[in-house]
């Protein structure tokens, strides 16, 4: 059944036969890449719970679980979570998280919320996820009185919006929202939708008015009124739970919840994936190109199998209008693989849709880590979609890190496999997202640009780039939040800062904050850099956040970037700069970062986190062939009202 899919976990493969004897042999010394590798397996309720039993107690023995990145959680609920919240935990290391819960005490949403020393707000969580069941809010069935419905739904908003605000002021973190699924009875059948006042129609005007209430605060949305409709909401409730223990949802859909609220965690930490790598034969289109021609291969309208292949090409269309990035790896001759994008006049896909276009005979792993080297991006970036299993099971094996969906024998569940996997989970989306695509496209023409131009300074000078310094300002904001919450490889420390955190940054006179633009013949590579330093002392800067887009990698970004940090020091009699690096299990890739800038290292404990200082006067600046435009405050006030 259809359900399945989704409860069922389906695009995950099977759990090994001995799951539980793997799960009560794991020891610290297997550490989190083990765990990992279970957790990324299809789990029913029962394997969920035993699993999280030894992440909950290495987590709280402090154990190093890398790659697993920890995040604390509270969890606010007017329902009964015990036997959810083991899910989440084991879910979580699917997504590569080591998750540590706090719980308050039963049906506390208010107090845990408002009282400053709460247990929430004391734990000081990196977010707080508010549990709640539309039997939470104080709602009437009042159909027909236009009035009354808007004032209760005006309160219901109104009631969380104070919870939100709460949470802020207290304890400062991350707020994660669910919608409310609606129970399946209705009064007045398909008209409960329509008319104003009941329980349906209050609910949708709640879910929508608390949607734009997340979006303008910069909160997290989990949608589990979709994730309910999805497998219906007769599914989803289970009125003799409820009455028993007032469980939110049934314990069927508990895994599926638990995997939803993983991968938004996830996505709040950056680790949502950011390129969709194609096969093409019997994935792309039915049929082998190189044994049935282009007459031969199905991917039309009117021909069932060729409009299942099509789904597969619009939902990836879809994804790049979204700012993912596309790929193909194909065990096919070059030639013979790029002919349906060229002359097939079904195709939807067309070459210039592709990033990085990989036909030949090498193995899949081999590919999808040359498509990840030329894209500039970590493999655990990649989705490989394939309907081939041997090919499947060779990628898992080779590369755990690349995300491989199971798919059904017909490929008619291909497009909505891949969706409901989510594997591109999104938590905002800014203007440079739509973007994306294009900039990961252009940058492979970079490559290829300096595979025919001699020396790297020849290479730099042919790019004929534009780098733009200019402050925070309320234009970048968004980017600027979501550029600290999803990088992960180039950053200095890591630091991830809520919306409000950044407004404060970007308000402080006493904060330097810095977004940085980069632009060449090939296009706008948008912002690809932020910094932001605060004083230490008298006359000391201290870098607290300093990232990079992968993307420009060896364009001398960082040391332009020095460059203008060191000049604006100077201005401001600042006299020494000092910046740590925090090692993760991701950020390998800036070890020597400030080594290469000129910086003395003046500390290094045990975790291999080092401190390091540069006096500004004597910097050794470096100049990269590109012009430069600095914008002041004043300049960028003027260009907004512009």
């Amino acid at each position: 059944m259809l359900m399945e899919m989704y409860t069922e976990l389906q695009w995950l493969p099977k759990a090994p036969p001995d799951f539980s004897s793997q799960v009560k042999a794991w020891s610290e010394a297997d550490g989190g890449a083990a765990l990992r590798s279970l957790a990324s397996c299809a789990l029913d309720l029962n394997q969920l719970t035993r699993l999280a039993k030894p992440i909950s107690a290495a987590v709280a023995r402090g154990a190093n679980l890398e790659p697993l990145q920890p995040f604390r959680l509270a969890v606010i609920s007017n329902a009964t979570m015990d036997f959810i919240l083991p899910a989440l935990v084991a879910s979580a290391a699917r997504h590569g998280l080591a998750l540590e819960i706090i719980q308050p005490a039963y049906d506390q949403v208010a107090q845990e919320a408002l009282t400053p020393d709460s247990r929430v707000n004391a734990s000081k969580p990196n977010a707080v996820l508010f549990a709640l069941d539309y039997r939470s809010l104080p709602l009437k069935f009042v159909p027909g009185d236009a009035d009354a419905a808007a004032n209760a739904v005006a309160g219901a908003t109104g009631y969380l919006n104070a919870l939100r605000e709460g949470i802020q002021k207290n304890c400062g973190a991350a707020c994660l929202f669910q919608t409310f699924a609606p129970a399946p009875e209705m009064i007045f059948g398909s008209l409960d939708r329509a008319l104003p006042g009941t329980m349906r129609w209050l609910l949708s005007e709640i879910n929508r008015g608390l949607a734009e209430q997340v979006l303008v605060a910069g909160d997290v949305l989990l949608d589990v009124a979709g994730i309910a409709e999805t497998v219906g909401l007769a599914n989803w409730h289970d009125p003799q739970m409820w009455n028993l223990g007032k469980f939110p949802c049934a314990e069927s859909v508990i895994p599926l919840y638990g995997d939803h609220v993983a991968r938004t965690l996830a996505a709040m930490r950056g680790r949502s994936r950011k390129v969709l790598v194609l096969d093409l034969d019997n994935t792309v289109w039915g049929g082998v190109i190189g044994d049935d021609g282009l007459e031969g291969i199905r991917v039309a309208q009117g021909d069932a199998v060729g409009e299942a292949h099509l789904a597969v090409q619009r939902m990836a269309l879809d994804l790049r209008k979204r700012g993912i990035v596309l790929a193909v790896s194909s065990k096919n001759t070059d030639e013979v693989a790029r002919e349906p994008f060229l002359k097939h006049p079904e195709m939807l896909l067309k070459l210039d849709h592709i990033a990085v276009f990989q036909a030949n005979w090498n193995d899949k792993a081999t590919n999808l880590q040359a498509i990840a080297d030329e894209l500039a991006v970590g493999i655990d970036s990649l989705v490989f979609l394939d309907d081939n299993p041997v090919e499947r099971g060779l990628v898992r094996r080779l590369l755990p890190q690349v995300a491989v969906p199971e798919l059904p024998e017909d490929a008619a569940g291909y497009a909505r496999t891949l969706a409901a996997a989510g594997y591109f989970e999104a938590i905002a989306f800014a203007g440079e997202d739509l973007k994306r695509a294009d900039f990961y496209q252009d940058n492979a023409k970079r490559i290829s640009l300096q595979k025919q131009v001699g020396g790297v300074d020849a290479y730099l000078a042919s790019l004929e780039m534009t780098i733009t310094f200019q402050p925070f300002d309320a234009t970048g904001h968004s980017r600027i939040v979501q550029l600290i919450n999803k990088s992960n490889q180039y950053n200095l420390t890591t630091r991830r800062y809520t919306d409000p955190e950044v407004l404060a940054a970007e308000e402080d006179p006493d904060v330097f904050t810095l977004q940085v633009r980069l632009a060449d013949i090939f296009g706008d590579n948008g912002m690809i850099s932020v910094v932001i330093c605060r004083p230490a002392e008298q006359g000391v800067w201290e870098v607290d956040t300093w990232l990079m887009s992968c993307r420009v990698l060896g364009r001398k970004v960082e040391h332009m970037v020095l460059r203008h940090l060191v000049e604006q020091a100077q201005a401001r009699g600042i006299t020494k700069i000092i910046g740590a690096y925090i090692p993760t299990d991701r950020n390998q890739l800036v070890v020597d970062h400030y080594a290469k800038l000129g910086f003395s290292k003046v500390d290094e404990d045990e975790s291999g986190r080092t401190r390091w200082e540069i006096l500004a006067a004597e910097a050794k600046l470096d100049i990269a062939p590109m012009k430069v435009i600095t914008l002041g405050v004043e300049q960028v006030q003027e260009n907004a009202q512009a």
